[in-house]
């Protein structure tokens, strides 16, 4: 895409579509770049190491004095997760609802930087004014409160950015979505719409989160060990259904995991949630009380391997247990990837005696996200010109797209996107119109973007197959070998088991030395090529494993 100053509306995702997480996108006009979510997601078991993905941002990086602002819809992790690595590489204004910026802070104070932060708080009656960019913001429901969709009035017209919604009619909070605010949005124009599609292949509506808590309390009742639930944390409705039903069935209630503790303690501190005082107790204490007594709340519900209810599945948390005839609730749906994790965790946990509660079948989880029904309601009440389908896999935005054609979008005026495409309009006239750089950055401990393709390729072969070290010594002065080689096997064989195949690997170093001594060859470098090169062949026509060979070559 051209990089000048020509005044033409650009839009584009630099993540979130054709994936689930690390949202970003950015709407340009000029000279004035607005970007929208800065999320993160788990790697999957490919990314042998990888703490962390977040977007690739080298396009914002380019034009750093363009950027006007960063603009939160809510506090969800993919949609915050990757905003710590954001703002130390560029230091933009965050603009966030109250919730929202309360759970940034959090992370900001862990990375250091939350002094160095402008934030400023935003509802659903703000406006704000970045460069050309008027922004202005609509409430919407969904998992977690203070949701707010954005409104970007540009002189190429209105765009709409729905945030993750529902459309919940009978919400836990009472914060109700504005579909008077949304019809006037439409009723005045929208140019293009990018709308959420997460649950794009769900017939129906979306049942209230208000539904869970009848069966919690059911759940609660009839437990008569210890309750343990795990969910997400920043779900502040079912926390505060929880927090309700351990109340009416007289438990205290003791909160495993940093997440979970620190999610509950800024909900608290803002007054989203209502805990009586002295409920909440540490978990020496709720591990002393009668199991009949005890409700646990916990992180984990995604199958997180480090997470707490990982921990108690595999009877490995220094503090609580699970067990025989204890209640384990896990009030949360897999998100795609996570499945077997999640069914690992259950076994385990089935193995310790627990009852279970989980599944859809359950009733103890209802979905954020609005189904079939509540995404056709957005588009007829937002009644967009061009419509991006975002924030979903592939099949996702393909069916959201039938759905918007099926309530009058035009066909030829739906644009399913990869991160990085651009859609642009000029003088009225939008159309798709090239790419930007796009991506994902891998974190890995305090490194950011410095792990790729090789270093990955690197981990999965050692994982495979393993290492073997061999070092040699050898004399300076005549360039011979002074003793046997030294063989280290890591993960490829079982040196005590393998006597005879380290014995010829010795063997074929030492003739191998030998012949580049004979041949003059002293550069060290050549010398280990050979080696690895020989060793390689060697290897898989006696193992069929391919491992990593590190020659290591002592001179003394």
């Amino acid at each position: 895409m051209k990089q000048n100053d020509e005044k033409r509306l650009v839009i584009a995702a630099l993540g979130g579509v054709n994936e689930i997480g690390k949202n970003m996108y950015l709407v340009q006009y000029g000279d004035d770049i607005v970007v929208i979510d800065c999320g993160s997601k788990f790697p999957d078991e490919s990314l042998l190491g990888i703490d962390l993905i977040i977007p690739d941002i080298s396009y914002l990086l380019s034009n750093k004095d363009k950027v006007r602002a960063l603009v939160v819809t809510h506090g969800h992790e993919d949609h915050i997760g990757g905003i710590p690595y954001f703002l130390k590489q560029m230091p933009v204004p965050i603009y966030g609802s109250r919730l929202t910026l309360g759970l940034i802070e959090i992370k900001l104070r862990e990375h250091g930087i939350l002094h160095e932060t402008s934030m400023t708080c935003i509802n659903a009656d703000s406006q704000i004014e970045l460069g050309t960019i008027i922004c202005s913001f609509f409430p919407t429901n969904h998992s977690i409160p203070d949701c707010l969709g954005v409104v970007f009035d540009t002189p190429e017209g209105t765009i709409v950015h729905t945030g993750d919604f529902k459309f919940d009619m009978t919400p836990v909070n009472k914060q109700y979505p504005d579909l008077h605010r949304m019809a006037e949005i439409g009723k005045k124009g929208v140019r293009v719409l990018l709308s959420e599609s997460t649950n794009a292949e769900r017939p129906g509506f979306t049942a209230s989160e208000s539904t869970v808590g009848a069966h919690l309390l059911e759940a609660f009742n009839k437990a008569e060990g210890r309750v343990f639930v795990s969910t997400f944390a920043s779900n502040v409705y079912r926390l505060q259904q929880v927090i309700d039903a351990a109340v009416q069935t007289n438990r205290k209630l003791s909160l495993l995991g940093r997440t979970m503790v620190n999610v509950v303690s800024v909900a608290q501190e803002l007054g989203y949630l209502s805990v009586p005082s002295g409920m909440i107790i540490d978990v020496q204490e709720a591990a002393k009380l009668p199991p009949e007594q005890c409700t646990v709340l916990c992180t984990g519900s995604q199958g997180e391997p480090m997470a707490a209810l990982a921990r108690l599945a595999a009877s490995s948390h220094r503090q609580m247990k699970v067990d025989i005839g204890d209640t384990v609730i896990i009030a949360a749906n897999p998100i795609p990837g996570n499945e077997r994790n999640v069914a690992r965790i259950i076994d385990n946990l089935y193995a310790l005696g627990a009852k279970i509660i989980y599944g859809s079948r359950s009733e103890l989880h209802v979905s954020g996200h609005g189904n079939q029904e509540e995404l056709k309601l957005m588009l007829t009440l937002m009644k967009p010109e061009y419509f991006i389908p975002i924030h979903g896999e592939y099949r996702m935005l393909y069916l959201h797209r039938e759905l918007a054609e099926s309530v009058g979008v035009q066909r030829e005026n739906v644009f399913i996107l990869k991160n990085g495409e651009v859609v642009e309009s000029v003088n009225g006239v939008v159309r798709q119109s090239g790419h930007i750089s796009a991506g994902q950055t891998l974190v890995d401990g305090f490194g950011i973007g410095d792990i790729g393709n090789i270093v990955l390729r690197d981990r999965r072969q050692l994982s495979d197959d393993g290492i073997l070290i061999v070092v040699i010594t050898v004399s300076k002065a005549e360039g011979k070998l002074l003793t046997d080689p030294d063989t280290i096997s890591r993960g490829f064989v079982y040196v005590r088991n393998s006597e005879e195949l380290i014995e010829d690997i010795n063997q074929l170093v030492i003739g191998t030395v030998e012949k580049m001594q004979h041949e003059k060859i002293n550069q060290w470098s050549v010398m280990k090529k050979t080696l690895k090169d020989t060793l390689g062949q060697f290897l898989y026509a006696r193992t069929q494993r391919r491992p990593i060979i590190l020659p290591i070559i002592i001179e003394v």
